[in-house]
């Protein structure tokens, strides 16, 4: 290295060092790249864990007790590769793959979204599940709701289920939401590239109880007055539902069993659950969740397209403020939502979702619940680990176990509002 003539070495070389300091510091901020350096490196901060100041307080974890609401999570089967997602997405597709590619498409956005305990875990190895479960049980989940696949008796993603059937040592109820939709291409923005149809039919609708009979029969399958519980995603899809719930229920009784407990979702704005013949009718968010976009409120990145962005605070204030209903309705609550790992350049996003606001939501949907009549007390998470829509519990790189710790202090508090307060005395002093 040469040296100006009459500066000591060691003085340039000090001057030299504050110089690229002042311009890393330059570059980190992004002020001389444009909107795109920035998003660089909120990239970069984000895949290396440095995110910023939590605001949500620290969490201690405390085993909470599941009380007379139960708390039900979604549970998404897809982390192992299976035959038709090698062929249609390429060798070894999980979900994972779209999880590792997302990136954030303004400045805060958070993504990636990074695994912490669990890792981009593969649902073939035992040692996931049961430490699933160990987590679930730890915070206060009741049970877990399988997404559950079947087209006209062709199965897809049952290994996970199977195995969990079989094996007895994970020993937290579940249950089945049927995902009764036709699968086509729309992570590639081709919808009309059908996979595999869903062709409801009379028969089908006989089948498909013969196919769910193993599950219903097991002890740890959730019930409601002996009933199985069984969830319907989209019960708009059925030519007609009530005609399939009368088949439903009378072969339900030709098996043994004393009925069905039937719940239809509110995706895609279905209503008139009761009328149709349903028990329950079950919120599934983000669905019928109405608040402002605040996309332009964002410096938002030049290659997305599409999708909508709101704020996760609005949903939590429009929620906590929903009027009570006669018929039985399970509330349903998200612990943040973005699914840009599928939909880079036209997310639908969540943002500002903190495990705070995610109680909050969480402790008023419990006191709703409580309003339903007994053993039909249930709350809906969406979800236990659906990573790919940013819908999860499981502890990540950013906010660890926080989420989790999140329903276990909601059951902790709503325990302790409807613990009955002892009666003053009526002794003189």
């Amino acid at each position: 290295m040469s040296q100006s003539p009459g500066r000591p070495w060691r003085e340039q070389t000090s001057w030299t060092r504050k110089l690229w300091a002042a311009l890393r510091r330059t570059i980190r901020r992004g002020s001389w790249r444009g909107d795109d350096g920035r998003l660089y490196d909120c990239y970069v901060d984000n895949a290396q864990g440095r995110y910023p100041v939590a605001d949500y307080g620290p969490f201690a974890p405390q085993q909470a007790t599941p009380g007379d609401v139960r708390l039900i999570a979604y549970y998404l089967p897809q982390f192992h590769p299976i035959p038709e997602n090698d062929e249609w997405w390429g060798k070894g597709f999980t979900e994972w793959r779209n999880v590792a590619r997302a990136f954030p498409v303004f400045e805060g956005h958070y993504q990636p979204r990074l695994p912490d305990e669990l890792g981009y875990y593969d649902l073939r190895v035992p040692d996931v599940m049961h430490r699933q479960v160990e987590l679930a049980k730890l915070y206060g989940i009741s049970a877990f709701c399988f997404h559950f696949y079947w087209f006209g008796g062709r199965r897809l993603l049952e290994g996970p289920l199977d195995h969990y059937l079989r094996t007895a040592e994970l020993d937290l109820p579940f249950c089945l939401c049927w995902a009764n939709e036709t699968w086509s291409r729309r992570w590639s923005g081709r919808e009309q590239d059908v996979l595999v149809a869903q062709r409801h039919s009379p028969e089908d609708d006989i089948a498909v109880i013969h196919g769910l009979d193993k599950y219903f029969r097991d002890p740890r399958y959730l019930k409601v007055d002996g009933k199985p519980v069984l969830t319907i995603y989209r019960a708009g899809l059925f030519p007609d539902i009530k005609a399939t719930i009368a088949r439903w229920r009378d072969e339900m009784t030709k098996l043994g069993y004393p009925g069905i407990y039937l719940i239809a979702t509110n995706s895609f704005d279905f209503t008139g659950h009761q009328e149709l013949g349903f028990d329950a009718l079950s919120e599934f968010p983000p669905h019928c969740m109405f608040t402002a976009n605040i996309e332009k409120q964002l410096n938002v990145s030049r290659f997305r397209d599409g999708g909508r962005i709101r704020s996760y605070a609005d949903v939590v204030a429009v929620e906590t403020a929903k009027p009570a209903v006669e018929a039985v309705v399970h509330p349903g609550v998200m612990p943040s939502w973005d699914n840009s790992a599928r939909r880079p350049n036209s997310a639908q996003i969540y943002h500002g979702s903190t495990p705070q606001l995610f109680e909050q939501w969480l402790s008023h949907s419990m006191s709703r619940a409580a309003a339903n009549p007994p053993g039909e007390q249930m709350v809906f998470i969406n979800a236990w680990n659906e990573w790919g829509e940013g819908a999860y519990l499981e502890p990540d790189l950013r906010y660890g176990y926080a989420y989790l710790e999140a329903c276990a202090s909601a059951i902790r508090e709503h325990g302790r509002s409807r613990a009955p307060r002892p009666r003053e005395s009526t002794q003189p002093r």
